[in-house]
């Protein structure tokens, strides 16, 4: 089944990056599972379509002799998405873009990070506009991680970008949306997908993110450091989709005061 046939989301809602459509909104990681069946598992349960791999991390081909990613979560049914999770300096995620290519016979989608130091594990916003700039002109559809800064998320779209995925939190501190005024203002000038990623800690969290208008989210150690990640999964897959929906509805106004559910015109007596 094709990733945009898959039965996640309403046909006409669907997810585009570069130009290809996604019935799901929610992204996953596949790094921290125990093992490649909780993997495949947890993928399934999400209804992911998307999922990124850290190259530098894991095998999906490099070495023949040891079990490979994408015997559990194959092409064909998801897209790859390699990521330079581990890069620290903008040479060596272009040399990490490049090699997945080769692995991937020529996949040009990928996701750009590059951090700043061990400690945070904030993207170095400098090193990360550089690595863009080198990947668009070489042909790579640049998802690229970085800060919640308005002014830099534009101009990431403007090198050429395909999605810009701004941090809620911290990778993996699961502290959920922090900065929804600055993921508000990034949603409102952006003219291409707008992915949270990092920081997402339960499916609330989830939901925010997409109410606010993001058009997605990505995720790995909410789900993979759950107690239970396939049934955290699945609640994250609906968090998703409520999320969107009551972003689409239009949620009613805040107010100070009370308001009746029913009218007061026209009561008898």
């Amino acid at each position: 089944m094709s990733p945009a046939n898959a039965p996640n989301a309403a046909p006409d809602d669907a997810l585009i990056i570069a130009g290809k459509s996604y019935a799901s909104r929610l992204l996953t990681g596949t790094g921290k599972f125990k093992d490649l069946d909780e993997t495949r598992a947890a993928t399934e349960a999400a209804g992911a379509r998307i999922v990124t791999v850290a190259i530098r991390r894991t095998n999906i081909g490099q070495d023949p002799d040891e079990p490979s990613l994408l015997d559990v979560l194959p092409p064909d049914r998801y897209t790859i998405l390699p990521n330079t999770a581990g890069c620290y300096t903008a040479a060596e995620a272009v040399r990490t873009c490049r090699l997945a290519r080769e692995l991937l016979d020529g996949h040009n989608l990928v996701k750009l990070e590059v951090l700043g130091d061990t400690r945070t594990l904030y993207p170095d916003v400098i090193a990360t506009l550089e690595a863009a700039e080198t990947l668009v002109a070489d042909g790579f559809e640049v998802m690229v991680y970085t800060s919640d800064d308005p002014l830099l998320c534009k101009r990431l779209e403007e090198i050429g970008c395909v999605a810009v995925m701004p941090l809620a939190a911290p990778i993996g501190s699961g502290l959920g949306v922090q900065n929804r005024y600055n993921l508000l203002e990034i949603v409102d000038n952006a003219t291409v997908p707008i992915i949270v990623d990092a920081g997402v800690g339960t499916a609330s969290d989830a939901a925010i993110a997409m109410e606010l208008g993001c058009d997605g989210v990505l995720m790995n150690t909410a789900i993979a450091g759950a107690r239970e990640p396939v049934r955290m999964a699945r609640a994250m897959k609906f968090a998703v989709q409520a999320g969107r929906d009551a972003f689409l509805a239009g949620r009613i106004p805040r107010k100070r005061y009370a308001s009746a559910s029913s009218p007061v015109d026209g009561l008898i007596g």
